[in-house]
């Protein structure tokens, strides 16, 4: 049984994982032409397009994602719940935990995404400085924004820049308090 459940788990985190990456693209306005992002596209699609039928966009926020991605979630927070005999009742404090369980693996999810991605670019930037491969730019463009608020405070020492290890820290330290 712990086996199925691991699978289901993983599966269903893939899938909230898809739709929180395309969120995360639209708010940085990613470049959906890179291989990994449209790849992220066709998997998403099948839910996302029929939801833009229904739910227009407000400003900058595709609404459709953001209900998929909640959708995503509250489905594999009630499959896991409801695995481990934990039902979900009908009680308003039975929603509320179910809600926050739901939002906390969404926090927790967004963090390592960013978390690794830092990792990532950081580590392309000593490999490949200057380089392009499939999801390089991708990465420079979820990463940069926050590194350059980064870098406003405290900017890079000579040639060495410390704001990965800062935002690293700080992205931690919110690991740490999501527990």
């Amino acid at each position: 049984m712990e086996a199925i459940r691991y699978i289901v788990d993983t599966l269903l985190w893939l899938l909230t994982l898809a739709f929180v990456l395309r969120l995360l693209f639209q708010l940085v306005r990613a470049d959906f032409r890179d291989p990994i992002a449209d790849a992220i596209v066709r998997v998403t699609n099948w839910l996302i397009m029929p939801l833009r039928r229904l739910l227009p966009p407000v400003g900058r926020v595709d609404t459709a994602t953001v209900v998929a991605v909640l959708l995503a979630a509250g489905v594999r927070t009630f499959v896991m719940m409801a695995m481990a005999g934990m039902g979900v009742g009908v009680g308003v404090g039975d929603l509320i935990a179910f809600l926050r369980i739901t939002l906390l693996n969404l926090a927790d999810m967004v963090l390592r995404i960013y978390l690794f991605a830092m990792l990532l670019y950081w580590l392309t930037g000593f490999i490949s400085p200057g380089g392009y491969g499939p999801g390089l730019r991708l990465l420079a463009q979820l990463c940069e924004p926050i590194l350059k608020r980064v870098r406003r405070i405290i900017p890079p020492i000579g040639q060495i820049d410390f704001s990965f290890l800062w935002v690293s820290i700080a992205i931690g330290a919110l690991l740490v308090l999501l527990r």
